[in-house]
């Protein structure tokens, strides 16, 4: 998924990404036969994302920086729910900010940026990870945006890479969390203005995390409901004891 506003209105963006970085991100997943990916963006009906589309999504990447706040909340909950259900999500550079994110880690999500191109050195701090399979010791991006520390998401399960930049900062670029049924991976590099994405180790790091992502397991449908249960149908025999405020079979306060 892909918010397709920059390529549409800055030159230097469209040279970049002529197609859309939604585009080329699709294109690099697909040169793993195991996966077929597709693109949706914010212009189209329900941001591309209609409930049919979701539940046949395994994987949904998410890069977003412009408007986050055009992002319907109805399709913002539809995300969520399916994550929780099972399917996987992977939340790329600015899409820290997105309400997709937001939502799910429950926090801000701030930190320190810098715009000046420098160099980042991402370092491999798990080299077993399924996510940094194939990926060196570190390897580097020669023009990137500057994120740094603090940034304030839940403490992760996993702590994949850390990034180093030439301005001194560091920061935690590869993070995973699990919520509900469904893997989240959030991968910093994604800069707009530099050919992040045309990175080789960038294109193999996104394959191996939607690979991590994916949920052998198939949805867990029934994550989001809260059933009242009659009386009747307790496992152990049961009298019932003092008032109540719902009817038997009646649906509670969401």
């Amino acid at each position: 998924w892909g918010e397709n506003i920059h390529e549409n209105t800055n030159e230097i963006v469209r040279g970049i990404y002529p197609e859309g970085m939604h585009t080329t991100i699709a294109n690099a997943l697909n040169t793993d036969p195991s996966i077929s990916a597709t693109t949706a963006t914010l212009q189209e009906p329900e941001h591309g994302l209609s409930e049919a589309r979701l539940t046949e999504t395994d994987v949904l990447t998410w890069w977003g920086h412009k408007d986050h706040g055009a992002v319907s909340d109805v399709v913002v909950e539809r995300v969520a729910k399916r994550v929780w259900e099972g399917m996987g999500l992977l939340v790329l550079h600015s899409g820290h900010f997105s309400k997709i994110f937001k939502r799910l880690m429950g926090t801000p999500c701030a930190l320190k940026w810098r715009e000046a191109g420098e160099r980042e050195r991402l370092w491999t701090i798990n080299q077993r990870h399924p996510i940094a399979a194939g990926i060196g010791e570190y390897f580097e991006l020669e023009n990137e945006e500057m994120y740094g520390e603090q940034f304030s998401v839940p403490e992760p399960l996993e702590t994949v890479f850390i990034s180093w930049f030439q301005g001194g900062e560091v920061f935690r670029s590869g993070l995973t969390w699990r919520r509900g049924a469904g893997n989240i991976f959030y991968f910093r590099p994604g800069h707009e203005t530099y050919p992040t994405y045309h990175d080789v180790n960038v294109q193999k790091v996104l394959i191996n995390g939607v690979k991590w992502a994916y949920n052998r397991e198939g949805s867990l449908t029934g994550i989001t409901d809260a059933p009242n249960v009659p009386v009747e149908k307790a496992l152990e025999p049961i009298v019932e004891r003092g008032p109540r405020l719902h009817q038997a079979g009646e649906a509670g306060y969401r």
